[in-house]
């Protein structure tokens, strides 16, 4: 079986052929302006996979979308490059999950890695039951972020405040689940798929599931499988990944930038308008919608993407080509 450890030794001699000093000039232009699927393994801090990815891959620039905790695996959608632009806009897509909760158990961090607080009994739950109790947390809710996170208070973030034993006041906020279903129970274990807003705590969500059931609850394991249109189907390990041992055949991992925003509709420019959009003004283009964003294209280049003013022009808002 893998360890983290292992996995890491791996990686770790894997790049010593493929620093940013060594990949050739003439990279792939994903290199410049692309999005890498990752499927995280548990066990790993999202910046640390992170490093790996741009180490293997041999770029300088990338981020990943959001973070996933150490405990979870899953996808982390790392864009590169110029790419990085486009961030936010992923930040603010819909996830979807699979949780394993354990029931009876409250830990200090809603999850497998913090200490046990108290545990209870479970009862046997029929599915009328347990129907209900999800039932009610789909739709808009209101959900206390936990102690355990990022969030800051005064400067410090929530996390570091909580190893010290400091509780401070959160405010509630709305988030949407729109759907759970699930997908196991065997005595004190429940397995759900989740698909919610961005910001909604699955730690969180367990444990107030596990209190409408009266026994408590924490996460057992996370794994998040979507980000937007973005799935685990394109993504790669680290060990994947490693294993592939020319830059060539890594750089075929790397999608284009303009697949994380896969559900907008898209417009062509001509050579001509693209020269004066990509100089930052606003070009006309006839039969656009009323409103709305749109990835722009010249021919087959992704150029970056443009939201419709008010007069009706097509107005540049994140450009991505470094060139046309």
């Amino acid at each position: 079986m893998l360890t983290t450890n292992n996995l890491l030794q791996s990686i770790d001699q894997a790049e010593s052929g493929v620093s940013p000093k060594s990949v050739p000039a003439d990279l792939d232009s994903r290199l410049q302006q692309g999005l890498f699927l990752l499927d995280k393994s548990s066990g790993m801090s999202s910046n640390m996979a992170l490093q790996k990815v741009k180490r293997l891959l041999g770029v300088k620039k990338a981020g990943h979308t959001g973070s996933l905790d150490p405990l979870a695996s899953g996808l982390l959608p790392i864009c590169i490059g110029r790419a990085t632009r486009l961030s936010s806009y992923l930040l603010n897509d819909d996830k979807r999950y699979v949780v394993a909760i354990k029931l009876g158990v409250r830990t200090e961090t809603g999850d497998a890695e913090g200490a046990v607080i108290s545990e209870q009994a479970v009862s046997a739950f029929n599915s009328e039951i347990l129907g209900k109790v999800l039932a009610s947390f789909i739709g808009e809710i209101q959900q206390v972020p936990p102690m355990y996170s990022a969030l800051k208070h005064n400067g410090k973030r929530l996390y570091e405040l909580a190893r010290q034993g400091i509780v401070v006041e959160r405010k509630a906020r709305q988030i949407t689940v729109h759907q759970i279903t699930l997908l196991g129970y065997d005595k004190d274990l429940l397995t759900l798929d989740v698909t919610c807003t961005k910001g909604t705590y699955i730690r969180t969500l367990a444990e107030d599931i596990g209190e409408k059931l009266g026994c408590g609850a924490h996460v057992n394991s996370l794994r998040r499988t979507e980000v937007g249109d973005l799935s685990l189907n394109s993504a790669w390990t680290l060990e994947q990944l490693a294993a592939l041992e020319t830059n060539a055949l890594r750089r075929q991992c790397v999608l284009g930038a303009d697949k994380m925003l896969a559900g907008w509709a898209s417009v062509q420019l001509t050579e001509e308008l693209a020269f004066y959009f990509c100089r930052g003004q606003a070009v006309w283009i006839p039969k656009l919608p009323t409103s709305g964003w749109l990835r722009v294209y010249k021919e087959d280049l992704f150029i970056g993407i443009a939201e419709i003013a008010s007069d009706g022009k097509l107005a540049p808002r994140r450009l991505i080509a470094e060139s046309v």
